[in-house]
């Protein structure tokens, strides 16, 4: 008999991938974390039900929180992750040698344990030099941080359980105060389809604090809709003028120079909801 894992994204609508075997199923501390191998995806991390990341789509995800900030900031050396205990996004932040310091903040230590395990190639870059972990309370972490950092990447799950403070003013006005005088930081805000309103509420509570306020999409078919947002603040440094000369050469699947611009034109139902 086939077994399926279905995410219920709404009352009404799923999506499905048949699964060949499952290495995890446990409650954490913090999460129902699950992760398994699908016929169609490869392993797949799933947490509270909802897929977080998958072997064949993951660098979509992973390129476009990383690299739209970094190359947005003119010299990022200090960057800090909440969330994120796949290893994606350190991964891909590594690739910028500007970067001096990496700063991982997960609550959830099994998540990080188990993504060295079952996704060795996304949790890469754990054990570089650059990259510092601490397994604590993101939110907490940025209450207590004052201008460290240039670049804040905020890899949270939806906003429910642990995140649910991670979609709120009090955390972004926090994380203005612990970014330096002309830091970035950008969040993964869900998609339009089905979050309209968060979306929408995001935007205008990050508007409120940081004089440059930008959307922009993906494309990543695991996730809700497959059309996914990010919404980046900045201090100084629009994304939308970024210099020619700030792209070198960089080995990526998804994220390239014209993508970079092209991220932030948005469709006319998406662009409503930042006006």
């Amino acid at each position: 008999m086939s077994i399926w894992f279905t995410e219920k994204q709404t009352e009404n609508f799923g999506i499905t991938a048949k699964v060949k075997q499952t290495y995890v199923a446990e409650q954490t501390d913090f999460q129902e974390l699950q992760l398994v191998e699908t016929e169609e995806w490869g392993n797949m991390l799933i947490l509270d039900d909802m897929v977080m990341t998958t072997e064949k789509d993951e660098f979509v995800y992973h390129e476009m929180l990383a690299h739209v900030p970094l190359f947005t900031h003119p010299n990022p050396k200090d960057v800090l992750i909440v969330g994120g205990g796949d290893g994606g996004v350190i991964r891909e932040v590594l690739k910028h040698e500007s970067v001096e310091k990496v700063t991982l903040v997960e609550i959830d230590g099994k998540v990080i344990d188990y993504s060295k395990k079952y996704l060795p190639k996304i949790a890469s870059g754990f054990d570089n030099e650059r990259v510092e972990v601490k397994v604590e309370d993101g939110f907490m972490y940025i209450a207590n941080s004052e201008k460290a950092f240039d670049v804040i990447m905020v890899d949270s799950t939806e906003p429910v359980g642990p995140a649910v403070n991670l979609f709120s003013q009090g955390f972004y006005a926090g994380i203005s105060k612990a970014l330096k005088d002309d830091g970035v930081f950008v969040a993964q805000t869900d998609n339009p389809w089905f979050k309209a309103d968060l979306i929408k509420q995001v935007y205008q509570d990050v508007q409120q604090i940081f004089p440059v306020t930008r959307l922009y999409t993906a494309n990543i078919p695991t996730y809700p809709s497959g059309l996914w947002t990010f919404t980046l603040g900045s201090k100084v440094h629009d994304p939308k003028k970024v210099k020619a000369e700030r792209f070198p050469d960089m080995e990526s699947k998804y994220y390239t120079p014209d993508i970079h611009f092209a991220s932030f034109v948005l469709p006319k139902f998406v662009k409503d909801l930042t006006e």
